[in-house]
């Protein structure tokens, strides 16, 4: 075996071993007993003591002296291998171990303490996961910016002062926008009650409708809807509202997009550090713009209200047009997750500074709930009424996903990018998703974007794509297109 040879074969292992970590943590998320959540913390932290001595072994430094790419992606795989190890070997073994045990065990008392509408509940356990990200931004910074060296986690080439800039130009329109909208009457809304067990059975549907492959997967329900997993193992959740059926239909399609994405992958970079999304900025980019530009979309819900009617019957929307108003309100909200698309990056917003603040240490963990209510008001103009509605609603900073939470507005913003380009090359897509046929659109996005995996950069991935370099206006100016024909504005 050439030395390059010698380096997939170890890192094929690596990744095979980083694949079951990620099914624990499916598993700590769906099936897991309660009462089992310190034993999987001992097993998350063994595990990452592998992987984590995998990554840093000196073997790796030293194949990749020698080691001759065959082609482009062999040279990609040595770019992302090389990127991996520089990054594993600033982080002291003990640390990544501590982190590991500490955000598994986190995660559970975030959802008790959730539950229980206890921020006090959570705020000890939260303070050891910061304290011990803030060791692991300053080790990975070397001197440099912290949250930056976070961000690159999730977004790599990109900084935490170029994602401020984007918000900084979005944030007045979006202000303005708004505003207008929400001066005209609201949409009229679904009426009575959805059958969860009759909501599962269509959003198994909708899944299968937009691509994903059953096969290689499986949809199951969590507190906080996710994606798991890459290659031939690719799983979803979701969650249902008696009152709310689009929770679980937008939920299923969003997380399907990232799915796709995955399932898409060229399979000869399975288990490999190509074999997978390139950044969470494109990964968002799949999900928002399946569950938005496509699934929100007047042609798509036209399709959707006649499956809705067949399962539900009368549900109070008398046509496809009203159905569509009611499928994009814009209302008042306080979770991130049920967001119309509108205001989703407001929330963003808001949690990107706070993050920022957090780690920085502008910010101190006791002073996150009063923070969090203060922003909140001032930005939607309401209080926030209860922590689950507020600082516990989301499940990232309980297990250390610091810099993550920018790469969902990124996602917006390169959904934009690639629904322009997309609707440019398909003249024909809305006949198409009228009649519940996504196909055009999603292998135009397997073709153009998902095989590719991480053979790419992310800015890279997006500019041969959407073939421009990535750009706020695009999504600024579908917004302002939509929602000035939904409330005639």
């Amino acid at each position: 075996m050439s030395t390059f040879d010698s380096l997939m074969a170890y890192e094929r292992d690596t990744q095979a071993l980083g694949q079951i970590s990620g099914r624990l943590g499916w598993d700590q998320e769906t099936m897991m007993p309660r009462g089992a959540a310190a034993q999987r913390g001992e097993e998350m932290a063994a595990i990452e003591a592998v992987l984590h001595a995998r990554r840093s072994a000196p073997q790796v430094a030293e194949w990749l002296e020698t080691a001759k790419a065959p082609d482009e992606a062999g040279a990609a795989q040595l770019r992302e291998i090389k990127r991996a190890f520089e990054r594993t070997v600033k982080v002291p073994a003990d640390l990544a171990k501590r982190l590991a045990r500490v955000t598994s065990e986190a995660q559970g008392k975030w959802a008790a303490a959730r539950a229980d509408e206890d921020v006090a509940a959570f705020l000890p356990v939260l303070q050891e996961v910061v304290a011990l990200k803030r060791e692991e931004g300053q080790a990975l910074a070397a001197g440099g910016d912290l949250y930056d060296a976070m961000v690159e986690d999730y977004e790599h080439g990109t900084t935490a002062d170029e994602i401020a800039a984007i918000f900084d130009a979005m944030r007045p329109g979006l202000v303005d926008l708004r505003a207008r909208v929400l001066d005209k009457p609201a949409p009229k809304a679904l009426q009575g009650s959805f059958d969860e067990a009759a909501q599962m059975k269509l959003t198994r549907k909708l899944a299968k409708t937009f691509g994903y492959d059953m096969s290689h997967g499986r949809v199951d329900k969590a507190v906080h809807p996710f994606s798991s997993g890459s290659g031939l193992d690719v799983r979803i959740t979701t969650r249902t509202s008696e009152n709310d059926p689009f929770n679980c239909f937008y939920s299923t399609i969003h997380e399907v997009g990232h799915a796709a994405y995955e399932q898409g992958i060229n399979q000869e970079f399975l288990l490999t550090p190509l074999g997978r999304g390139v950044s969470m900025g494109v990964h968002e980019s799949q999900s928002r713009i399946y569950e938005n530009q496509i699934g929100r979309s007047e042609a798509f819900t036209g399709w959707l209200y006649g499956e809705m009617r067949q399962v539900f019957d009368d549900f109070g929307i008398e046509d496809a047009a009203e159905f569509y108003k009611a499928v994009n309100a814009v209302h008042n909200g306080y979770i991130r997750t049920e967001a119309d698309e509108l205001q989703y990056n407001l929330h963003i917003m808001l949690r990107f500074d706070l993050e920022r603040a957090l780690m920085t240490g502008d910010l101190e963990v006791q002073d996150l709930e009063s923070a969090w209510n203060d922003r909140f008001e001032a930005d939607f103009g309401y209080a926030v009424d209860k922590p689950s509605n507020g600082c516990l609603q989301d499940v990232h900073w309980s297990v250390g996903l610091f810099g993550y939470f920018p790469t969902y507005s990124l996602g917006n913003v390169y959904a934009g990018c690639l629904n322009q380009k997309m609707r440019a090359d398909i003249t024909d897509l809305d006949a198409e998703l009228a009649a519940g046929n996504t196909g055009s659109a999603t292998g135009w996005l397997r073709q153009n974007l998902q095989q590719y995996g991480g053979l790419r950069s992310p800015r890279d991935t997006i500019t041969q794509a959407a073939g421009k370099s990535p750009s706020h206006e695009p999504l600024m100016q579908y917004l302002e297109d939509k929602f000035t024909r939904l409330y005639d504005l």
